[in-house]
């Protein structure tokens, strides 16, 4: 009998909680990754325009950012969507899941590349990763040789690799709290710190050290923090010759005229070298949905709707004219038919 009090409470409580939420607030609110939010905000304006309802609130807070707000609880006083340009971490999880954020609806988008830029008035860099590491790390191995690790020396990228310009190493990027941040660190950085076998052996005998060393990321003044803001990025790139930038493929597909895109590994990030994976520093696209929000909050489902509709993620619609690089076909429509059920995520 208890247990049935107990329950019909806790019903009574979050249907009174659920109204309040739909009593407060009239439209989605959205936060999360800068390299999303174009995405989004091209999203959340059709779903406006074609429901007549008030267009979701998008900003653009940071991967991390965004995951901090959305796993502070249920309520109107939280976000209902996470944009992420990365997979939700374990413990960002477990934060939502202590905070009483207990079902998530995770919806993969598409992919992007990150791209290593540098302005038209300089001609496009050709880099391999290792070359990014050794630019970039905090700590490297000595130049001098053996198993040892030194602060990092390099000044130009001529002392990185002979073979490039003698240049300042100069580059701006995001902040630790971005997930293009995340990505690049793991997909590009990590991929030339395994380019020496001592330190990928460490991944197995010590992996706090591995990635210590692989992540750590130079605060002498080489690496410049730009903030959640990829179009200042690309303004400074035009004002300085020997700057590079890091932000997500989009961002060079809108400003192409104005910023060259570097190779990595040889590869040039193209539309087809990131769907087909050749490109080496791609990464998935998410957004992440409070489930106790939907059905309370006006909108969502149709919003949802509405992004995984072919007009917009398809092949040929308008988010792949924005820059995202479209998943198959029949993982669209897997993906689709997962949030049309609205299907709770595990880790």
């Amino acid at each position: 009998m208890k247990k049935i009090l107990l329950a019909l409470a806790c019903a009574t409580s979050a249907f009174a909680a659920g109204s309040a939420v739909a009593n407060s607030r009239d439209h989605i609110m959205i936060v999360g990754s800068s390299t999303v939010f174009p995405f989004s905000k091209v999203v959340a304006e059709r779903f406006s325009l074609k429901t007549g309802m008030k267009a979701p609130k998008v900003e653009p807070t940071g991967t991390g950012g965004g995951f901090k707000e959305f796993c502070k609880g249920v309520g109107v006083g939280t976000p209902d969507i996470a944009n992420a340009s990365r997979r939700i971490k374990d413990s960002e999880f477990k934060s939502c899941q202590e905070n009483g954020v207990k079902d998530i609806v995770e919806v993969f988008i598409g992919y992007d590349g990150i791209v290593i830029a540098n302005s038209k008035k300089s001609e496009a860099m050709n880099l391999t990763r290792r070359d990014l590491f050794l630019a970039l790390a905090k700590v490297v191995p000595d130049p001098k040789g053996g198993e040892n690790l030194v602060p990092n020396p390099y000044k130009t990228w001529k002392d990185v690799n002979p073979a490039l310009p003698a240049k300042p190493i100069s580059v701006m990027g995001p902040p630790p709290t971005s997930g293009t941040r995340d990505a690049f660190v793991e997909l590009g950085m990590e991929g030339g710190c395994k380019s020496f076998p001592w330190i990928a052996a460490l991944d197995k005998s010590d992996n706090a050290r591995y990635k210590a060393i692989c992540h750590g990321v130079r605060e002498d003044g080489a690496f410049i923090e730009a903030g959640e803001n990829d179009n200042l990025i690309v303004r400074k790139l035009s004002e300085n010759a020997n700057l590079l930038g890091i932000f997500g493929f989009s961002f060079l597909d809108q400003n192409a005229d104005v910023v060259n895109a570097a190779r990595v590994d040889g590869q040039e990030p193209t539309f087809e070298s990131i769907s087909d994976g050749s490109y080496p520093v791609s990464r998935p696209l998410y957004f992440y949905v409070k489930k106790a929000h939907v059905g309370v909050i006006p909108g969502i489902e149709p919003f949802l709707e509405e992004f995984t509709s072919e007009r917009a993620w398809g092949d040929e619609g308008y988010l792949a004219e924005k820059g995202m690089i479209p998943m198959s076909s029949e993982r669209r429509k897997d993906v689709a038919g997962s949030v049309k059920k609205l299907e709770s995520m595990s880790m």
